[in-house]
């Protein structure tokens, strides 16, 4: 069909022009006049959303020829690999939906918590996918892409953990560095390769990254493994003994918060500050001032900024600034504070040398406890709706969304939601998904799924099948006759009339279910039996859907009577059909010519009424005009009257001798 398309306002008529055209899921762009339309590779954006280009071509691109391109809204969609985090997550936010909102208080929250969990153990388990399938290839361009998909995973991970830390467990002062510390720990510097490189060396203590690995322990608050490592130093080098004893010491002693309630924040606050300054005091004294590296991690052990922003290489990242410098110098850092320490540590860090990337942007929008913002801005920088539309859900649940409607009228919840599931409807599998999605989005969430389910390629009765199945479980009466209309045309077209038939029932499709019978009708006439005998057979009380269906499905039976040798049933049958009117005039001579083998057996099967009954319906069909004509021109049709004449006045004499006798003995 002919796809209206539009010209790009202010495009100069003289020129060529960028035309295009919406589909469901998709626009189709293409350049008129001259040359080709490489300037449509580029990605658009769509309601904020990120498009990737599929090219389909339609010409070489010479001159005056044009060509068309495909540009997909969720190119993310059709990536093989990210399968397992649509399939996935899909079953973890079903069973957010069904899971007992009557739960509260702790309960609630662990439970919230662990679906969070949940969903980060699947970015993860893509993530890691990725990163196998981008080693394994040979192919560059995949390699590159695998790439890309890996650095976004990890930047959706990173973004989700700090949410889940903020928003949905809503970490207290005390647990809330403890959690930040997993956060940076996981995500932000990974040393285990350093570490590793470092303690299978013959000599750790000389190797020239000893003093990295341990200062990153240091930065990350790994105490226990800091320690392990300065120990290996003191067995190389006994000199410095009494420093690390005194070093070693203060990294033991070291308060942190407890996760339990075995300690109040003002015990906590009262220890850390006996213990920081005892840190001073011997940084003061000089202890360490004969071993440049012990004492760099004493000033970071008492928090001093320039200290720690000398290690700015190995932090790498604003975010692990901000969590180090909290650790060694506010670690009751309550969550409504963050902002605050967020924003100048990102000041600190990035000194004017370089401006924030759209993922510190999101991340600090988190700090401030800004939830709307870190949606937002994950749904311009993110290349689908996934991350967004689940994120969203979740924090709904967590009653965190509540007051935030759209001025559009649906939810942000909703919006989100359908959006990510008007996304999977383009694909040829996935879409199934998205139906689960629409039946959670209670305002439009029916009026999207009338309108994209009547989308869907029917290529297989299967899959028809599978659609009107979906269908008819919600009650969706107008989809359903849409779809059985529809395959069986097709059915129709392929001459395949058992299943036409079966899809123009259950559309219940009275006009179609005629057309077809007369189809049916019509091949008995030219081959002289029946297709389909199991439909026909077992029509049930479907046949009544229309007059010519309830004359096939009778003329069937008729057909099954007299080949039971049921003769007389047969015969009463056959007279119903012509008497009642239910068959159609244009089959009255092959009813009639049925009826000669009944009129011919040497058993009388024809009453006398009955066989009146037959010559009015024989004078009948003749006494038209134009039926008249047609009788006189055609042999065949001459010959047939004279025989059913001849057959008919036979078998009246008959009858009229048996009656008589009857009547006079």
């Amino acid at each position: 069909a002919a796809v209206p398309t539009q010209v790009v306002p202010g495009a100069d008529p003289s020129a060529r022009q960028l035309c295009f055209a919406w589909g469901p899921a998709e626009v189709l762009v293409c350049e008129t006049r001259f040359g080709r339309a490489g300037g449509s590779r580029s990605p658009s954006r769509s309601r904020s959303r990120a498009l990737t280009g599929s090219v389909a071509d339609t010409g070489e691109g010479a001159p005056g020829s044009s060509r068309v391109f495909v540009v997909r809204r969720d190119q993310d969609i059709y990536i093989q690999t990210l399968r397992k985090l649509f399939n996935e997550s899909h079953g973890i936010f079903m069973g957010l939906q069904r899971s007992e909102e009557e739960l509260a208080g702790k309960s609630r929250k662990a439970q919230l918590v662990q679906v969070s969990k949940n969903y980060r153990s699947v970015i993860r388990a893509c993530m890691e996918d990725m990163h196998q399938a981008a080693v394994s290839t040979r192919d560059p361009a995949l390699q590159g892409q695998y790439s890309t998909q890996v650095s976004i995973l990890s930047a959706m991970e990173l973004i989700w953990n700090l949410c889940e830390i903020l928003f949905v467990e809503a970490a207290a002062a005390g647990p809330l560095l403890l959690r930040l510390l997993d956060w940076v720990r996981l995500h932000v510097c990974d040393v285990d390769s350093m570490v590793r490189e470092v303690l299978s060396s013959e000599n750790p203590s000389k190797h020239k990254l000893f003093w990295n690995v341990v200062d990153v322990f240091v930065l990350q608050g790994r105490m226990d493994e800091a320690r392990h490592l300065l120990s290996k130093e003191v067995t190389a080098n006994p000199t410095s003994m009494n420093m690390y004893k005194i070093l070693d010491d203060l990294m033991k002693k070291m308060p942190m918060p407890s996760l339990g309630n075995t300690q109040t924040l003002t015990e906590l606050e009262l220890k850390w500050q006996h213990w920081h300054e005892e840190c001073q005091r011997f940084l003061q004294d000089g202890t360490f001032a004969s071993n440049p590296h012990m004492e760099s991690i004493c000033k970071i052990l008492v928090g001093d900024e320039d200290a720690i922003l000398e290690k700015k290489e190995l932090m790498t990242t604003w975010y692990h600034f901000l969590v180090t410098r909290l650790l060694y110098s506010h670690p009751t850092v309550k969550p409504m504070e963050l902002r605050f320490y967020a924003q100048s540590s990102m000041d600190l860090f990035l000194g004017g040398e370089s401006s924030p990337e759209p993922l510190d942007m999101i991340l600090m929008a988190a700090f401030e406890f800004e939830m709307h913002q870190v949606i937002k801005e994950c749904s311009i920088v993110l290349s689908n709706w996934w991350f967004v539309a689940h994120l969203t859900d979740l924090l709904d649940h967590c009653k965190l969304l509540q007051s935030h409607n759209l001025y559009f009228g649906s939810n942000m919840r909703e919006f989100l939601l359908l959006e990510y599931a008007s996304g999977l409807f383009s694909h040829h599998s996935l879409w199934q998904l998205g139906v689960d999605y629409f039946d959670h989005c209670p305002e439009f969430g029916r009026v999207y799924l009338e309108l994209h389910i009547e989308r869907i390629p029917l290529n297989t009765e299967q899959k028809a099948l599978k659609v009107l199945r979906i269908c008819e479980q919600r009650q969706m009466h107008e989809q359903v006759r849409s779809i059985c209309k529809i395959m069986a045309m097709k059915a129709l077209r392929n001459n395949r009339l058992g299943s036409a038939l079966s899809w123009s029932i259950r559309a219940k499709d009275a006009a179609f279910a005629t057309l077809i019978s007369d189809r049916f009708l019509k091949d008995y006439c030219e081959r002289g039996c029946f297709s389909d005998l199991d439909l026909i057979d077992n029509l049930g009380p479907s046949m009544l859907l229309s007059d010519r269906l309830t004359f096939l499905g009778k003329y069937r039976e008729f057909h099954r009577l007299y080949g039971e040798k049921r003769f007389p049933e047969a015969a009463r049958l056959l007279l119903t059909l012509m008497t009642a009117h239910i068959a159609p005039c244009s089959f009255w001579m092959t009813l009639l010519t049925d009826a000669l083998p009944l009129l011919e057996q040497k058993e009388i099967i024809f009453s006398a009424e009955q066989t009146y009954e037959l010559m009015r319906c024989l004078e009948d069909l003749t006494a038209g005009n134009a039926d008249k004509q047609k009788f006189q021109e055609d042999d065949v049709e001459t010959t047939k009257v004279e025989m059913l004449r001849l057959a008919l006045a036979r078998n009246l004499a008959r009858v009229i001798v048996k009656e008589g006798t009857v009547e006079g003995s």
